[in-house]
């Protein structure tokens, strides 16, 4: 399959594609590893109001569970606090819970503080926010992840806060919850999570309220893009909770793990990658780690080309490559966050997600990227 794809400068260059690689869906979830795909949300383009197209959205999370991985739902990989409103967030929770006890499918969904104004509050007031998304995901019957809040980053003095605010959260759960380290790359208004700018600090202030609630954590997501700074807090842990990466950057090796223990993991790049993440995942399991590192090795720059700077715009990238490998009609984006980034930016990702086989029709793939370039103007 060819086409022309534009390079800098504005001149078209001829482009063959490869072949897909042929994934095939596994008989359930990987044994070795717990693993979830942050999945995204598709809009619906024809509503005079923002509403998902709810079809399309649920049956991207049947493709994900097809695959064996879990799905972390309502996450910020579907937009939260980038255009998915609360309403909308609470249907997304209820619906993806109903489809995932009809599928037999793991789910995990985000609970968080966005249906409050930014800007300080009160810490009555974030502990009531998070109480009330809390009590739709338990409703919906999945694992609670207690989302970074940029209001309790926002009104917080210091680690005791984050204490008090956490003991009181899990203290009044029915289940373990996932906690939730997402660094500044991906959201800006969480500089100084846990109560403090030095990541050292930080760590020790979160260790402090695992250990203190141990039975009420199954595990804390890490998204700091840092790999040795992940293993590090990985190996203080205590030995019941787990540590699930958020590491688009180096998820392999972390994954992998080494003499004194693995990263679970959390992703937003197994969105896009299912299938081969699936793949790697059984090789792991069968102890087949030259598998795992040949299936993993083409995503890696992939991931790290959809993460680069600015990162919380990864969502396009995610979006654009849903739409070209067929799980969706169309490329838009709740709040038009398909426009996020650069054209070229794009091109380079349908490269990298070619070679790494993700296409499972090239020709589909091929017709749509033309049309695109079309429409953009900067197609022969």
């Amino acid at each position: 399959m060819r086409l022309d794809l534009p390079e800098a400068g504005g001149s078209l260059v001829p482009y063959t594609m490869g072949e897909p690689r042929a994934f095939t869906a596994p008989p359930g979830p990987a044994a070795s590893r717990v693993a979830y795909a942050a999945a995204h949300v598709v809009p619906d383009p024809f509503a005079e109001e923002p509403a998902l197209d709810w079809d399309t959205t649920l049956a991207f999370r049947r493709h994900l569970w097809s695959y064996g991985l879990g799905v972390a739902e309502a996450m910020d990989t579907a937009q939260r606090g980038m255009g998915l409103e609360w309403d909308t967030t609470r249907e997304l929770i209820l619906r993806s819970g109903a489809e995932a006890r009809a599928c037999g499918g793991r789910i995990a969904c985000g609970a968080g503080t966005d249906q409050l104004p930014p800007g300080p509050t009160s810490l009555d007031r974030v502990v009531a926010a998070y109480e009330e998304q809390l009590a739709v995901v338990a409703e919906a019957g999945a694992v609670p992840i207690l989302m970074a809040s940029r209001q309790l980053a926002a009104s917080a003095n210091g680690p005791e806060d984050y204490a008090k605010v956490y003991g009181r959260l899990l203290g009044g759960l029915d289940r373990p919850a996932v906690l939730h380290w997402l660094g500044p790359m991906f959201d800006p208004a969480l500089e100084g999570y846990w109560g403090t700018p030095d990541l050292d600090a930080a760590a020790g202030a979160v260790l402090s309220i695992i250990e203190d609630h141990a039975d009420r954590v199954d595990g804390i997501k890490v998204s700091l893009l840092d790999a040795g700074r992940e293993i590090a807090l990985r190996r203080r842990l205590p030995a019941s909770v787990r540590l699930y990466t958020g590491d688009d950057f180096n998820y392999p090796e972390l994954i992998r793990g080494d003499e004194q223990g693995h990263s679970d993991a959390l992703l937003g790049i197994f969105d896009p990658i299912a299938p081969a993440a699936a793949t790697a995942l059984h090789a792991l399991d069968a102890g087949d780690l030259a598998t795992y590192e040949e299936v993993f090795a083409p995503t890696l720059p992939l991931a790290r080309h959809i993460f680069e700077t600015p990162t919380y715009y990864y969502k396009t990238g995610v979006v654009f490559l849903a739409w070209l490998a067929g799980h969706q009609r169309h490329f838009r984006m709740v709040a038009g966050l398909e426009s996020a980034r650069p054209v070229l930016h794009l091109v380079r990702l349908f490269r990298l997600a070619d070679a790494a086989g993700l296409f499972p029709d090239p020709g589909l793939a091929a017709a749509r990227m033309r049309a695109w370039l079309t429409v953009l103007g900067v197609a022969r």
